[in-house]
């Protein structure tokens, strides 16, 4: 009895320590991640008034990527005006962005793996001080695409953060972590665009509209970088690190490899891959992943330009609108979306989906503000819910062409699809 008493106590001591220990880890990564955000989001109501701006230079680079942009214009048939020209651009300067993102960050993730998340974290944010730096004193088109080029290829924070929420040993403080990870991002898209736009208004004469938010941003990823090497602890136990990068980046080739991105293939080559019924959820998890952030995230970015366009948003104006969507998503996953019952988050995404429907109709056919942002409000509980619920889920086991109108209408009718995928999921507690 003596001795079982002995065991318990050394058991309950360790998984004091581990609960003390996530906690700091949740904690820690959670003000990492939310300095990186309010540095990110600062330039979001500005895109569509800084493409404005170069687009009265004649700056050679720019007039390279408007003869693309003129190419398919004229290849899909958009009319020769102004509104879809700047959307086209803006798209593909954010499509430029993604893209590197998406190739930078499966080797980012290779390297930590050896070297460690919190060494990579700061090279990261390293790469991020310069990309603002470039921007803060760019004068031309060509220095501010450079800034976004880096800023594309060093935007590695977000994974790293979401891989040492991972690292966890306990799943109750994985679900918590992934909740700070969205509550992060929500008080990040809800200050950061605002404080963008005021210091864009209150720029001196003297000075580029955009400095003062360059500026700001700089400053934000130097205290990040501060934070990170002072208080952010590594959570990559030594015995999992890789051998070498160089088996790590080989094996990052699956994320890099759409196929075997959809197939999670990565997964099959570990030591203990899932079953076969697991693996199948996995593959329609991923691919209503992918179905909804195809079509979400061409609202996320469209949107701005149509309140430009469409009711003359000034970038304050831009930046209270995402205000109001931050504030939304931060009450909603504050008040309701901690709530969720284990076994309750297919109802909740299927929920949610069917709300994007009538939101993206509601924006796209939007003639006065106010349906403007009832829209927006049924957006931002599908912003709040869908992606934290997906990832509870698998840690648990073209845009404006034919007008906004159709854009809009075409999107909220193909939200239909996952919520068809939903329906495929094999094996998965319901209520």
């Amino acid at each position: 009895r003596k001795e079982f008493n002995q065991k318990g106590a050394m058991s309950s001591e360790t998984g004091s320590e581990e609960a003390v220990g996530s906690s700091r880890v949740i904690t820690s990564v959670f003000f990492a991640l939310l300095l990186d955000l309010l540095g990110f989001t600062l330039i979001l109501p500005l895109l569509p008034s800084i493409l404005d701006h170069y687009g009265q230079t004649e700056d050679s680079v720019y007039q390279s990527l408007q003869s693309i942009v003129d190419w398919f214009r004229e290849a899909v048939g958009v009319p020769m005006e102004t509104k879809y020209n700047s959307v086209l651009f803006g798209g593909l300067i954010g499509s430029l962005f993604s893209l590197l993102q998406f190739v930078s960050s499966p080797l980012t993730g290779a390297a930590s793996d050896h070297y460690g998340r919190k060494p990579l974290l700061i090279l990261t944010t390293l790469g991020l001080m310069s990309s603002y730096a470039v921007w803060a004193v760019s004068r031309s088109f060509s220095m501010f695409l450079l800034s976004r080029v880096i800023g594309g290829i060093c935007k590695g924070n977000v994974s790293l953060c979401t891989a040492m929420i991972a690292d966890l040993p306990c799943p109750k403080a994985r679900n918590k972590g992934m909740m700070m990870v969205g509550i992060a991002f929500s008080l990040g898209f809800t200050v950061g665009p605002l404080m963008g736009a005021y210091f864009a208004i209150n720029s001196s004469k003297e000075e580029v509209f955009y400095h003062g938010p360059a500026v700001l941003a700089l400053v934000f990823s130097a205290a990040d970088l501060l934070f990170i090497i002072v208080m952010l602890p590594e959570t990559l136990p030594k015995q999992n690190k890789v051998s070498s990068v160089t088996s790590g980046i080989q094996e990052s080739g699956d994320l890099l490899n759409p196929v075997a991105l959809f197939h999670f293939s990565a997964l099959t080559r570990t030591e203990d891959p899932p079953s076969k019924e697991k693996m199948q959820n996995l593959k329609v998890l991923g691919l209503i992943y992918f179905t909804y952030l195809f079509l979400f995230s061409g609202l996320e970015f469209t949107l701005s330009f149509l309140t430009h366009q469409r009711f003359q948003f000034t970038s304050m104006q831009q930046g209270k609108m995402f205000f109001f969507m931050g504030i939304t998503m931060a009450l909603i996953q504050g008040g309701y979306a901690r709530r969720i019952k284990p076994g309750h988050h297919i109802r909740t995404v299927r929920l949610a989906i069917i709300l994007l429907i009538p939101a993206f109709a509601l924006i796209g056919l939007a003639w006065n503000l106010k349906m403007v942002y009832i829209g927006l409000i049924l957006y931002s509980f599908a912003a709040a819910i869908v992606v934290p619920c997906l990832t509870t889920l698998v840690s648990d086991h073209v845009y404006w062409i034919a007008g906004a109108e159709t854009c809009f209408i075409i999107s909220s009718t193909s939200f239909i699809i996952p919520l068809v995928l939903l329906r495929r999921l094999v094996g998965l507690k319901q209520e």
